[in-house]
């Protein structure tokens, strides 16, 4: 089934999508003037306090979850999405950011994960925020059916009912988490790496208080920064280009949690409960998880939609959801018929020798291209073809990231090897220490992940 590229909605105040491959709102309260500017500036980085919250929420059992064994992974499905901060007038945010009276704006949730978590791993499903609850009523209007809407018209039980009937999967427990939450969260981990494309980011907004200005390359960026940031779209196409963008931000930090700085900082994702964080999850077996966490393979994808004609709407496409989400059919025996694209920046040279060794296990066509040395995580990034990029990741021990928007095409898959790969991949270096020559860094404004 061929899928419509959803259009940009024009009441969506973020930037215009732009053709760079990568990296709404719901119910309203009354209309008020020059509120353009706070959708602009609440949002940022709602997954990333989503994910990094996992390193609690995953610890956690709520309704319906597997019960828990001495010794193992707890097994359940979680639903994690982030809000937005709520104000009672121009510029100036509620004191009581629970409150569901008298507000300028109501809150929606423009960020949605499904989190199962099993002894096989954490699988992280994102639903873009414009999905079409149920079938399209033309009675209705179109922005009350969308996804995003839910929490506020019915809180997170009514937002969970609407995550189940859209993915199919069951929901155990609810976390629901707040903007001014992401920045504690992001500082506490370590703050973020990032590649800025050409031509650069510049975003300036006084009335939202945006000050992000970055020139092309790599920046490490603190709380404040990293969350704008993960608003922009510029250089990661539309909305799916930039839930692809923040999964890689997300595996980073999620990398962090297995970490000893990463255990340091859940006492701050902790402390989020009731302070920027609504559960109905208990921390009871935190102790339980600590453990296993190294060991769990982390795997994204994205829900996969057709835009619905004449709206901004979009329904699931339930056919390619299989394919995408749970259970992967294993790669047939014999030569892997797929071209594997390796971006190299781990700064020790292993693309060359990656490459060498792909290409003795059966992989005929492999590309390297050699890049500056980033701390971006390295992963294995797909579209359509789940199931090799899933045999790659298995067989580097990566996570392993399906998205809409990632720089690869059907019958691609692509691997990026960060600094972390150094250690991990390191044995490469050892078993072919003459594969040096790769691929010349691409040109400037070339996509990358």
């Amino acid at each position: 089934m061929k899928r419509s590229v959803p259009v940009h909605d024009p009441s969506d105040p973020s930037p215009a999508p732009v053709s760079t491959p990568p990296g709404s709102s719901g119910r309203a309260a009354p209309p008020a003037p020059k509120r353009a500017w706070r959708r602009a500036g609440q949002v940022f980085g709602l997954s990333l306090s989503a994910l990094t919250l996992a390193g609690y929420a995953l610890l956690t059992t709520g309704r319906g979850a597997a019960p828990l064994v001495a010794g193992e992974v707890p097994q359940l499905t979680l639903l994690l999405a982030g809000r937005d901060v709520v104000y009672c007038y121009y510029r100036q945010p509620c004191k009581d950011q629970d409150q569901r009276e008298g507000l300028y704006q109501t809150p929606n949730t423009d960020t949605l994960m499904v989190v199962k978590v099993s002894p096989a791993g954490i699988n992280v499903l994102n639903i873009p925020r414009d999905t079409n609850v149920g079938d399209y009523d033309d009675r209705t209007p179109a922005a009350e059916q969308k996804i995003n809407g839910k929490y506020w018209s019915g809180g997170p039980q009514e937002l969970t009912r609407a995550v189940e009937e859209v993915t199919g999967e069951k929901v155990d427990s609810f976390v629901v988490v707040r903007t001014d939450y992401v920045e504690r969260v992001i500082d506490a981990l370590g703050g973020l790496d990032v590649s800025v494309p050409e031509p650069g980011v510049e975003w300036v907004d006084q009335a939202a208080g945006v000050d992000l200005k970055l020139a092309p390359g790599k920046h490490h960026l603190a709380g404040r920064e990293a969350v704008w940031y993960l608003r922009v779209r510029k250089g990661f196409g539309d909305d799916y280009g930039r839930i692809d963008h923040q999964k890689q931000a997300l595996t980073q930090l999620a990398g962090r949690l297995k970490s000893p700085q990463g255990l340091a900082a859940l006492p701050t994702i902790l402390g989020g409960v009731g302070n920027g964080v609504e559960t109905n999850v208990d921390p009871a077996v935190l102790t339980q998880l600590v453990p296993h966490l190294p060991g769990l393979k982390l795997r994204f994808a994205t829900l996969p939609t057709d835009t619905i004609p004449g709206t901004f709407n979009l329904a699931v496409n339930r056919e390619r959801l299989a394919q995408v989400w749970g259970g992967v059919s294993p790669v047939a025996a014999g030569t892997p018929e797929v071209r594997v694209k390796v971006w190299d920046a781990s700064g020790a040279g292993l693309g060359p020798r990656l490459a060498r060794a792909l290409a003795l296990t059966g992989y005929r066509e492999v590309e390297v291209q050699t890049l500056e040395r980033s701390n971006e995580t390295s992963q294995v990034l797909t579209g359509p073809d789940v199931a090799t990029a899933e045999q790659l990741a298995d067989t580097l021990n990566l996570p392993r990231l399906q998205g809409e928007r990632f720089p690869v095409a059907a019958g691609e898959v692509g691997i990026l090897l960060g600094a972390d790969a150094a250690q991990g991949l390191g044995a490469l270096t050892l078993a072919y220490p003459e594969a040096t020559s790769s691929t010349p860094a691409p040109a400037s404004g070339t996509p990358r992940p």
